[in-house]
């Protein structure tokens, strides 16, 4: 496309150039042609008034040394009243055409060798016809031609060039762009999902590198989601999968109790499997949709009756608070009940059995604080924990439990927070944004986020001591 570019502007240069140059060239010929002429028609004329006074060779040789030095000047006066007939200076043109002028009584030109001659007729007072002959070098008559052409062509050669870098650069500016749109659709087509194109050249490839982009984003997305997806479904299972091995350690001794839990170790180990696969690649957050939402404080009313009774079997105490009213989040109810069990289900897998627990919710104008708390051993490294794909501390964990809690919360603007609680182990603080806002995390406003963060939960702190 490039050189195709440069040979189209190159032709066209190339033929506005001929188109005007040309011709150009040529008035400036016949330009020059008339110049030279009009001077020796200026020369014949300042001889005319003397010839109309007299016909003596003495005065006309002198004023035809005067009036056309240098310029080849001759005077033609026919015989008459007794008088021979005079010549003056050289005479260059035939004697048919001077006969010819005197006999016509107009000027004419003709050609000679070296040049042209004018022959200007000058009536005299006897009425006889003398003829005035000027001659006009061909030096004389191209004077300038050559540097005008020169110029010509130089300006031209100038424009050709000047054409053609410029195609040259509308090319590459071309090109390129298609150029990377090319690459980016090879490195996506190779599955390369980060590969994106700039968003420049012409407007219809900014368009197309936009719509190459939103593309890979949409694929990018829905792989993400598959992924978790298949991620979320799996880890679901670690509920039920919780109850089972509560149950099967319920069953005392036995060939049947033994292997009944050989089986749910087993597949709790399949399920971790899909799920450490199902995570490879690193997912993109999600946020729930317009009109997405659920009653937080109803959803923990339903699944702290599942979870406490699994605690009573344990001997476990909880506490529930911040559910007497209704509290709407941004969330959809399927999420925050997955977001539940994983944590509840991660209270129940690494802590041991009379461990309290409890779950708090609090809320203000713009964001909601879930609370999950317990009396276990903490967690030694909140960091590792946090990180996708690692566990929280301890084994057979594949963190993805608060990773889904990270997600949720991340979607609404707010974020995630291990700590340790006021019952001496692990503290899991949900911060859900009610506002819609973008995650902040450097700023001003960022800041002022974190100045309301504070007095949210400081606030909150409060009325958990209360009685």
């Amino acid at each position: 496309m490039r050189w195709a570019l440069v040979r189209v502007c190159l032709a066209i240069a190339a033929m506005v150039v001929v188109a005007f140059a040309v011709p150009l060239g040529l008035v400036i010929k016949e330009m020059a042609r008339d110049r030279a002429f009009s001077n020796a028609e200026r020369e014949a004329a300042a001889v005319a008034p003397a010839l109309s006074i007299t016909t003596d060779r003495d005065q006309l040789d002198k004023v035809v040394a005067s009036a056309g030095a240098g310029s080849g000047m001759a005077v033609h006066i026919p015989a008459g009243d007794g008088k021979a007939a005079v010549d003056i200076g050289r005479q260059r043109a035939a004697d048919k055409d001077i006969a010819t002028v005197r006999k016509l009584g107009r000027a004419s030109t003709t050609e000679v060798p070296g040049g042209s001659v004018l022959l200007q007729p000058v009536a005299l007072s006897s009425g006889e016809i003398s003829v005035v002959e000027v001659y006009v070098p061909e030096s004389e008559v191209s004077n300038g031609v050559g540097t005008a052409w020169a110029v010509l062509a130089g300006v031209g050669i100038a424009l050709i060039v000047g054409s053609v870098a410029v195609a040259d650069r509308l090319g590459v500016r071309m090109v390129q762009p298609a150029q990377r749109l090319v690459e980016g659709a090879h490195e996506l087509g190779e599955g390369k999902l980060g590969a994106r194109v700039p968003e420049e050249g012409p407007t219809e490839l900014r368009l197309a590198a936009v719509a190459f982009n939103s593309m890979a984003d949409q694929v990018v997305q829905l792989l993400a989601n598959e992924r978790e997806l298949a991620a979320d479904l799996s880890h679901r299972l670690r509920t039920p999968l919780t109850v089972l091995r509560l149950n099967a350690a319920s069953l005392g001794e036995g060939p049947a109790a033994e292997q009944t839990r050989t089986a749910v170790a087993q597949l709790e180990k399949e399920v971790d499997t899909i799920i450490r696969t199902a995570r490879e690649a690193k997912p993109q957050t999600v946020a729930a949709g317009p009109g997405a939402g659920c009653d937080a404080a109803e959803v923990v009313r339903e699944r702290m009756r599942f979870w406490s009774a699994l605690a009573e079997d344990e001997g476990r105490k909880v506490r529930v608070a911040g559910v007497e009213r209704p509290v709407r989040i941004p969330v959809a109810r399927a999420d925050l009940v997955a977001a539940l069990d994983a944590l509840l289900g991660n209270v129940f897998r690494h802590t041991p059995e009379g461990t309290a627990f409890a779950v708090d919710v609090h809320n203000s104008e713009d964001a909601v604080i879930v609370l999950v708390s317990d009396a276990g051993s903490g967690i030694r490294d909140p960091e590792a924990a946090m990180a996708r794909g690692r566990g929280s501390g301890s084994a057979g964990s594949t963190g993805l439990g608060l990773d889904i809690v990270r997600r949720l919360a991340e979607a609404t603007g707010g974020d995630v927070r291990i700590g340790s609680s006021v019952l001496g182990g692990t503290e899991v603080r949900i911060w859900i944004q009610l506002d819609g806002r973008e995650p902040e995390r450097n700023g001003h406003r960022g800041a002022v986020r974190r100045r309301r963060r504070g007095r949210l939960v400081s606030t909150f702190n409060r009325s958990r001591s209360l009685p």
